[in-house]
């Protein structure tokens, strides 16, 4: 681990600093992906190390400028806020506008238990089949991530799908969509080709299926960050900020800014992030500031 940071990062790094500015540059890609997510290159800025505590000392060396503040501004659950939009799922949306913890009324829904009797486990199982579902998770991928028996996983799945009928009812029309259509779209209008969707080759066929469900979801969230990136931009402009966008780590946005801008800032951001789009669920973004990189979450 420690060979690798070394190499990777604390070797590499600061080789890449340019000699005019001091500051490290990135190059993003608009088609790196077929998602249609930001990738990042030479360095890749959206793959510094965040888990491990030994990682971390990487990211606390990203310091801003003239003794300024790091602004973090992260969409909150926004892959299953998307979900929740497209499929309609009435449990979902109950669960968002009522501000709850999405994963722990999951849980309860499941496992026919009062909200406040949740167990961390339950709620664990709840989170890794939420996001499960957008990548056509199998039962048996799920039992591998969980450690239960298959049988156990298959139950979770069925209970899940029984309390989010909205959501079994999405994933189907997507897929009839897809095939009668040979693409899907996210909810901007990007188009994606599914190629392999009407194949009968079983295996090439569920392949197609996961990308016909999840592109709608994960693309749309992906455009809906680019839109945050332009609006925030242009709303720090015209109220004369001298704050800047920095680096999108996925749904997270990166801002520098003069100590004395924080609440404007950080006002802008909000505002413009969380009305970047009329979903029938809210966005949420949950905003940190801080002296270096580091100490975000």
């Amino acid at each position: 681990t420690l060979t690798k940071l070394t190499s990777t990062y604390v070797d590499t790094l600061p080789a890449l600093v340019d000699n005019n500015t001091g500051r490290l540059h990135t190059r993003f890609n608009q088609t790196g992906t077929a998602t249609g997510r930001l990738s990042s290159r030479d360095p890749n800025l959206q793959n510094i190390p965040i888990r491990e505590e030994e990682g971390r000392h990487i990211r606390r060396a990203f310091i801003p400028r003239d003794g300024g503040l790091f602004i973090s501004a992260d969409y909150s659950q926004i892959e299953l806020v998307v979900l929740s939009h497209l499929s309609g799922d009435q449990e979902l949306r109950k669960a968002f506008l009522q501000g709850a913890d999405v994963h722990s009324q999951t849980a309860a829904l499941i496992f026919d238990v009062p909200l406040e009797e949740v167990t961390a486990d339950q709620r664990r199982i709840a989170k890794t089949i939420n996001f499960g579902v957008m990548y056509g998770m199998s039962a048996f991928r799920l039992s591998a991530e969980l450690g239960i028996p298959r049988g156990r996983a298959e139950d979770f799945i069925r209970a899940y799908y029984r309390r989010f009928k909205g959501i079994d009812e999405f994933k189907q029309k997507i897929i009839r969509r897809a095939e009668k259509e040979g693409y899907v779209t996210t909810l901007l209008g990007r188009r994606r080709p599914v190629s392999g969707i009407n194949s009968r080759n079983r295996t090439e066929k569920a392949a197609a299926e996961r990308v016909a469900v999840n592109t709608p979801i994960q693309g749309t969230a992906a455009d809906l960050v680019k839109l945050a990136m332009m609006r925030t931009t242009e709303r720090i402009r015209s109220e004369g900020l001298k704050t800047r966008l920095l680096l999108q780590v996925h749904d997270e946005l990166i801002f520098e800014c003069p100590r004395e801008e924080r609440e404007a800032a950080e006002k802008c951001i909000r505002e413009e992030m969380e009305r970047v789009y009329e979903l029938s669920v809210p966005l949420r973004v949950n905003i940190e500031t801080g002296v270096s990189w580091g100490e975000f979450h």
